[in-house]
């Protein structure tokens, strides 16, 4: 049998080099040694294979090069378009996300937070649940926390990169209104453990101004569920009993259950009743008809959001720490009037 071929030490190096171990492992580094020295040690690890033990370097420089991205809930399909869009932004700067998904459990959300935390993550991007919770603030001392979609208003964050729900929310309900609709449901995944999220409230206060009829109901973002939820909206079980002329969804990814819900109903979105998402997934590019929504601008989202979190990895400072993201109606086919 073949014996695994033994992995070089830095005793090794040093050995090879007439130098300690500490001088060998400062010039791996680039740090208190010349140059000259430096070159010769890196030189001699090469020509021995030798590579410095992940962990134990991590545990010397105090870094990891792995950043916690906390997802808010991934059966959304934005969420794994933004969390995917992210690792490859921090993968370009030789940093490596691990992407974790609280599930829409704004306790779980917490939990695990805090393990990324104990896990000595670099820094931590969160999409969270519950922007509100107590619990933020001594997460963002430990490490560097950038929040995006919803500020932690609670929490001290390295960075921000926030929606304008309010702006989204008014662009919206001023065009179902413009269309003519005054019952319009809002099918909303926060649950009641998280009740006063910024974007429902903003529901309640822009439907008081227009004048309209706009009831809030809790929907899960898997599919089967959102069907089951818009199954029971479009058949007059909603809060007030009667059917919305329009459905206002705060994730594309609800939008595809009511579609769903609708044609088992014999229900011709775009004519029989209207719908409208939030985030301007490419699968809505591609419904029948196609549906109307909200771009964001997820490339620059994940863009500045990975930015802010390496200046704080690295300790710059930064002249702007929060980003306003402004929305886009992305007018299509599946909203019209009444």
């Amino acid at each position: 049998m073949v014996r695994p071929r033994k992995r070089p030490t830095l005793r090794e190096v040093a050995e090879a080099t007439g130098l300690s171990t500490a001088a060998v492992s400062y010039a791996l580094r680039g740090t208190h040694v010349s140059k000259e020295t430096e070159e010769r040690v890196r030189k001699a690890a090469a020509e021995l294979g030798y590579e410095a033990e992940p962990i134990a370097r991590a545990l010397a420089g105090g870094r990891t090069s792995m950043v916690g991205v906390l997802a808010g809930d991934l059966q959304d399909l934005w969420q794994q378009q933004l969390m995917a869009a992210i690792g490859r932004e921090l993968l370009a700067g030789d940093r490596y996300a691990l992407i974790l998904d609280a599930g829409g459990d704004p306790q779980r959300e917490l939990a695990l937070a805090k393990q990324l935390r104990d896990q000595r993550v670099d820094g931590l991007l969160v999409s969270p649940v519950d922007p509100s919770a107590a619990g933020w603030a001594p997460i963002a001392e430990a490490v560097p926390v950038v929040s995006i979609g919803d500020s932690l208003r609670r929490a001290r964050t390295a960075g921000e990169v926030l929606f304008d729900n309010r702006a989204g929310i008014d662009a919206v309900l001023e065009y179902l209104t413009g269309l003519g609709h005054r019952r319009v449901t809002v099918l909303t995944p926060t649950g009641p453990s998280t009740p006063d999220r910024p974007a429902d409230v903003y529901v309640r206060e822009a439907a008081g101004r227009l004048g309209i009829i706009a009831e809030v109901l809790p929907c899960d973002q898997e599919l089967g569920e959102a069907t089951a939820v818009a199954r029971r909206v479009l058949g007059g079980g909603g809060p007030g009993g009667t059917t919305p002329t329009a459905v206002f969804c705060f994730s594309d990814s609800i939008a595809y259950g009511v579609y769903a819900a609708a044609a088992e109903a014999s229900l011709a979105v775009g004519r029989d009743v209207s719908v409208v998402g939030f985030d301007d997934h490419p699968v809505s590019r591609v419904l029948t008809p196609p549906l109307t929504t909200l771009d964001w601008g997820l490339a620059g989202i994940a863009e500045e959001a990975a930015r802010l979190a390496v200046a704080a990895i690295e300790g710059r400072r930064v002249r702007c720490k929060r980003m306003l993201c402004a929305p886009r109606l992305s007018e299509r086919g599946s909203a019209v009037r009444v």
